[in-house]
């Protein structure tokens, strides 16, 4: 089966065309057999890849609100493949999904009832069909990912399932990021929300576009390369501090995986990263190129072929 994968993502559309196990680059919505789609937040509905229909499709606008700078893109492309290729069937495939097997004492924060029960209030974790397809490579125990690219975040796997993850409700918790500012004491943001210092869309617009490594570096880019000496060590800090969480959920570490553009080609970065954390022990350390192509084209002929 022919898979044309549209993988949009908070600073990309990446088209693949997937068939044999062998993806390529293309730059055109191009005839196939079904076109799957990397869709961020699925919320707590979509744990499994859906062919998308209307509904799907409402229900990835309603989640937008939880992931603006990627759902919406997602949406877009489903438009976009629909308009091109009208016969041929589409799968959203969510990076929400893999983070399902989390336990509940890392899914759940502590806030009111009423937040949990009524609101859905809880940990997601991102990134999942990325950590999907290293965790299929390495097939260890007390596996840690670094996927550190536009977006960033570390996750725990052990024995191949999802155990804790630094994102959270949102693509915005966790370590900074290229324009995400990762986690901030949510005291700071009611601060300048009740001093009249920021409304909330020029909150979210600050959070989502001018923090992370451009905040800290004063630049509109937040390409690592151009990136401040403060904030490659704040980087490096933060990335770090999440790899030795990561590393007790998973009561220990075995292998470290780096993976996602900065994980992938930034070795400088990498190796400060894995230096703060010599002290975890004896642990391997691999660089894993993102495969999520060839994820979501096995998983849409999955539902296909209804397995």
């Amino acid at each position: 089966m022919d898979v044309l994968v549209v993988n949009a993502g908070s600073t990309s559309l990446k088209l693949r065309l997937v068939r044999d196990g062998h993806a390529e680059t293309i730059d055109d919505f191009r005839a196939a057999d079904a076109v799957g789609h990397r869709v961020v937040h699925g919320g707590a509905r979509f744990t499994e890849p859906v062919l998308v229909d209307a509904e799907v499709e409402r229900e990835i606008e309603r989640l937008a609100v939880l992931a603006p700078l990627q759902n919406r893109r997602t949406l877009d492309g489903i438009r976009r493949a629909r308009e091109a290729l009208p016969d041929v069937p589409q799968v959203a495939v969510f990076d929400t999904a893999f983070h399902r097997t989390i336990p509940e004492q890392a899914a759940t924060y502590a806030v009111p009832e009423r937040w949990r029960a009524e609101w859905g209030i809880r940990r997601f974790g991102f990134h999942g069909i990325n950590v999907q397809w290293v965790a299929s490579q390495l097939r260890v125990r007390r596996l840690v990912v670094c996927h550190l690219g536009g977006g960033c975040s570390v996750t725990a796997v052990r024995d191949g399932r999802s155990v804790d993850t630094t994102m959270g409700f949102t693509p915005l918790e966790g370590v900074p990021m290229a324009t995400r500012a990762g986690s901030v004491d949510p005291g700071a943001l009611v601060y300048l929300l009740r001093e009249g210092k920021l409304d909330v869309a020029a909150l979210e617009d600050d959070l989502e576009h001018r923090s992370g490594l451009a905040g800290l570096s004063g630049a509109a880019s937040g390409d690592i390369r151009e990136a401040s000496p403060l904030a490659l060590d704040v980087f490096v800090y933060r990335v770090g501090l999440a790899v030795a969480a990561m590393a007790a959920a998973c009561g220990g570490l075995d292998v470290l995986a780096f993976t996602g553009g900065i994980g992938e080609h930034a070795h400088e970065v990498r190796e400060r990263i894995v230096e703060r954390v010599r002290f975890l022990g004896d642990f391997r350390v691999e660089v894993v190129p993102a495969g999520e192509e060839l994820v979501i084209a096995a998983e849409t002929e999955r539902v296909l072929r209804g397995g």
